[in-house]
């Protein structure tokens, strides 16, 4: 018999509450959500986007962001993970949120911002 918790995934609200919660938690800085839904992104319907002041505090987050996700859910669903070992710009697509986690000369350079500068913009302290 499995011990396992049944998967009982988390809306798309709740799951950004969570996110943007564990970032604050985890002293994230400048969080941004972008709102891609009424835009006709096809791939997700948030972009989070976040400073992180060292490679480790990016790879910090992101096991945070992991682990907190487990627990609500039940256990991990097909997350992806890139930039991880480097760190300086760390990408976790759950599903219906994409979060990325840079260096501020990283996020200074990229500008993720204004790339998607039609989709309304919500920050965080």
């Amino acid at each position: 018999m499995s011990t396992q918790k049944p998967v009982a995934l988390l809306s798309p609200e709740k799951r950004l509450e969570l996110v943007v919660q564990t970032l604050s938690d985890k002293k994230a800085e400048a969080i941004v959500v972008l709102d891609l839904q009424e835009i006709g992104y096809l791939l997700c319907d948030y972009f989070v986007i976040a400073t992180a002041e060292s490679d480790r505090q990016a790879q910090a987050i992101i096991d945070t962001l992991l682990e907190r996700l487990k627990e609500a859910e039940g256990r991990q669903v097909s997350y992806h993970v890139e930039g991880y070992e480097v760190g300086r710009w760390v990408l976790l697509d759950i599903g219906d949120i994409v979060v990325h986690v840079l260096l501020p000369e990283v996020r200074e350079y990229y500008k993720l911002e204004e790339l998607w500068g039609d989709a309304k913009v919500r920050s965080y302290a």
